[in-house]
């Protein structure tokens, strides 16, 4: 029978729904998706690939030859109180699908369906990496150790993205997400009361510098033709109108594309933290440290992508660069591919609110171009 992929992911659409709704009512956090890892591994299984287990991840495999390719989906959620109205709100307090990889998850199960009804057209092996952990835990590399890209020849990835209308297939050439760390600090002044600062070394507005200093990295130190991000997100500091506390704590983020900008930008947040804080006669403690590279697409493989798409007929578009991050970029350090997004905003739905968002949600009706588009570039790699 030959293979059509846009044909049959429309053909098992509803499946493919249905999944992401289960998963999305049962959100587990990083390293915590038992559920979801097994509910993937008794399809695959009973579809015919030989699995791998990495922890929470699954490996999975069909086909043979000496070209692999390998198509990664991530399955965490993240610790977000949902507030949407949706029949399959999620069902355990304080865990969301916030950002997508409920989906992500479910786009690879129908291309892992698909693909195993027409393994005998292939002319290589498949690889699907359902990986845990990628909020912030780096699953990607516990994946990558265990042996996630042995053998592979190419890798691509999904992510569902609310900056593109809805149906839209994102691709871009080179650097398409940013490298990411974050930083920690506490500053040690000496408590007291409020109406008596002069006896005190009080580390608010020690902290309140900081925090504006900080804004001064990128704008000051790094050239206007490239770019940067330091933000602080959280400070901490005090619990009473009349007392002086003894510590504030911040903690906050910095994104580049450059890795040289990313060293300067810890570079300039050490010194700056420290050197304020000794300026004003307090202490400080802090880690500084990297979470993320750059996601960069290769460019023969983001070519490869746009010929498949153009070949099926699937609606694609340029997506701009994002200071988001993603560990996908460390599967990129090591086999040449690419990220892809897939438009879910859709006004008219009420689907606008971005990643993250306790209303977050996904135009569900174009799942099923997300699975078209990995079958797709399954066979046509193993046909290239």
């Amino acid at each position: 029978m030959s293979l059509d992929p846009l044909s049959e992911a429309k053909g098992i659409e509803k499946e493919i729904i249905a999944w992401r709704r289960d998963f999305h009512m049962h959100p587990e956090l990083k390293y915590e998706e038992e559920r979801t890892s097994k509910i993937a591994e008794e399809h695959l299984r009973k579809w015919g690939y030989s699995i791998k287990r990495v922890g929470t991840g699954i490996i999975a495999d069909i086909g043979e030859g000496n070209k692999t390719i390998a198509l990664r989906a991530d399955m965490d959620a993240l610790p977000i109180q949902e507030e949407t109205d949706v029949s399959y709100k999620s069902r355990i307090p304080g865990k969301m699908h916030a950002c997508g990889h409920d989906a992500h998850t479910a786009m690879l199960l129908g291309a892992a369906k698909i693909i195993a009804e027409h393994r005998e057209e292939l002319n290589g092996r498949v690889r699907l990496i359902f990986q845990p952990a990628e909020e912030g835990g780096n699953g990607a590399v516990r994946m990558i150790e265990g042996g996630a890209l042995e053998g592979v020849n190419a890798i691509f990835g999904f992510h569902v993205w609310m900056d593109l209308p809805s149906g839209v297939i994102g691709i871009r050439d080179g650097p398409f997400l940013a490298g990411a760390g974050f930083f920690g600090a506490r500053i040690i002044g000496k408590g007291g009361h409020g109406a008596f600062p002069h006896e005190a070394i009080d580390p608010i507005p020690i902290a309140s510098e900081i925090v504006l200093a900080l804004q001064t990295i990128v704008s000051r130190n790094v050239n206007p033709i490239e770019t940067g991000v330091v933000s602080v997100t959280a400070i901490n500091g005090g619990t009473a109108f009349n007392v002086i506390p003894e510590e504030v704590t911040l903690k906050g983020t910095f994104r580049y594309y450059q890795p040289e900008i990313g060293e300067m930008i810890k570079r300039r947040t050490a010194e700056v933290i420290g050197g304020i804080a000794k300026t004003h006669g307090a202490r400080a403690e802090f880690d500084i440290n990297n979470l993320v590279p750059p996601t960069i697409n290769s460019r023969e493989m983001a070519d490869f992508v746009r010929k498949v798409a153009r070949r099926y007929g699937l609606r694609w578009g340029k997506v701009a660069m994002s200071m988001g991050a993603e560990d996908f970029a460390y599967y990129l350090q090591r086999v040449p591919g690419a990220f892809l997004a897939l438009g879910i905003r859709n006004e008219e739905k009420g689907i606008i609110y971005p990643h993250h968002h306790p209303r977050f949600d996904i135009d569900e009706d174009v799942l099923h171009l997300g699975t078209a588009m990995e079958v797709a570039l399954a066979f046509e790699f193993s046909r290239s």
